[in-house]
């Protein structure tokens, strides 16, 4: 699966090419996964799917449980940075509904527009889920649906065969006990290496001991495109009465658009969203929702069981940009780094890069949580044509990038950000209950 040309788009599949990048040289200190080596992924997400897919690539014996019996997932309208191209390549084209050149910021009466250099993507994410099962498939992985993930534990060691007391001894390290939804029956799944991919609520998270995950509600409507809006625009609305995050319009079509926003408590979120919904003259064809984690500090992928290796990726890992609460991209960066340390038996690059793009992202929240309507129309006001280049640019998976080049086209906006962490937006988002 070829990307994009280009340096950073080059001819040769990422995962393959950051892999040999990172054994070489270091030979003596890595060592490679042995193609007999049993990887269980659990949860048929974006993030899941993905790593099934570099894993199985790599002649790795990979098999995915997914606890529905179809692969039905619930449509949800998501925006993207172009950069899940160059992760994906061509599989990425059959969930992409429409494209976005510019971004159009409202706050107190004052608009901002900034023009992308490089288009955002607006992708169905149950288009996505299934191309991305579908292409798993296609290199090797086995799909099993409808299994439910109970437990996993450490195996007794040994290699086969009876124990002295009768019982039979496992040849893998891990043990997962899974419900079959069909039936009452119990499977009972060997394994070297598992991955939680099951979400912000992961069980595989719990049973291996990682510690919940606070979530936030995310709520959108469908609704039909205003007549003045671009279709290839976004328009954002920043109202810190109503939510700390801001309200979207991302159009899915001509005809069609999802109008949302991310809160802290379900019922009042959904209130707001009614109230500006009311107020701006538009009328639900539908409604989607989510409950997405909040990233407060990196987690550690990887925990041992016994002799065994679990780790998470994607909402299970909350590798969640939380300026934006963003995912998609950076789940699978985070699968991309998960399958290079099990394939090479060592840390990631991509790991190390991650972590600091999402603790840029919490900088970012933290200056940003507690801002008032009149810090939000300064935002705007300082925005020079300097700034909107950077903005242009740059993409909010580039956030190093994206601060460093708006502090030195416009250093007012260090002050603005310095009074935003005095003011308390350092703790803001860690006050909200947990949920």
């Amino acid at each position: 699966m070829d990307a994009p040309s280009e340096k950073r788009r080059g001819k040769v599949p990422l995962f393959s090419k950051t892999s040999e990048l990172r054994a070489s040289g270091r030979s003596g200190r890595r060592r490679v996964a042995p193609a007999a080596e049993r990887v269980a992924v659990v949860g048929g997400s974006t993030a899941g799917f993905f790593a099934a897919s570099l894993l199985a690539r790599r002649g790795l014996r990979v098999q995915l449980f997914e606890q529905s019996e179809q692969l039905d997932p619930a449509p949800r309208t998501l925006i993207v940075t172009n950069r899940m191209r160059d992760l994906l390549g061509p599989q990425a084209e059959s969930s992409v509904v429409n494209e976005i050149n510019r971004f159009e910021m409202f706050t107190d009466g004052r608009a901002a527009t900034v023009t992308l250099d490089r288009p955002d993507l607006i992708v169905e994410r149950a288009r996505l889920i299934r191309a991305l099962a579908a292409q798993a498939e296609r290199d090797g992985a086995e799909v099993s649906m409808g299994r439910r993930f109970l437990g996993v534990q450490g195996a007794a060691p040994g290699n086969g065969g009876a124990a002295q007391n009768g019982t039979q001894r496992s040849s893998a390290p891990l043990r997962l006990t899974m419900g079959v939804s069909s039936s009452t029956e119990i499977e009972q799944i060997e394994a070297d290496t598992v991955i939680g991919a099951d979400g912000a609520q992961s069980r595989v998270a719990a049973a291996a001991g990682w510690p919940r995950l606070r979530t936030v509600p995310l709520i959108q409507a469908i609704v039909k495109m205003p007549a003045d809006m671009p279709p290839d625009s976004v328009r954002v609305w920043f109202v810190p009465s109503d939510t700390p995050y801001f309200y979207w319009l991302i159009p899915e079509s001509k005809d069609t658009a999802a109008l949302g926003l991310i809160g802290e408590d379900g019922q009042h979120t959904r209130d707001c969203l009614d109230r500006f919904m009311e107020k701006r003259h538009f009328e639900p064809l539908s409604f989607q929702a989510a409950r997405i984690p909040v990233y407060a500090g990196w987690v550690p992928v990887e925990r041992r069981v016994g002799a065994g290796r679990v780790f998470l990726v994607g909402d299970a890992a909350c590798q969640v940009k939380v300026s934006t609460v963003g995912g998609i991209v950076t789940g699978f960066r985070g699968a991309l780094g998960v399958c290079e340390s099990i394939v090479d038996g060592g840390r990631s690059r991509e790991l190390r890069s991650l972590r600091r793009e999402l603790d840029l992202h919490l900088l970012i929240r933290r200056t940003i949580h507690s801002f008032a309507q009149n810090d939000y129309s300064r935002l705007v006001d300082l925005m020079n044509d300097s700034t909107r280049r950077s903005l242009s640019r740059y993409s909010r998976d580039e956030a190093g990038r994206v601060l460093w080049h708006i502090a030195l086209s416009q250093p007012r906006l260090l002050l603005l950000a310095l009074r935003g962490l005095i003011s308390g937006g350092s703790s803001a988002h860690r006050s909200a209950p947990h949920s």
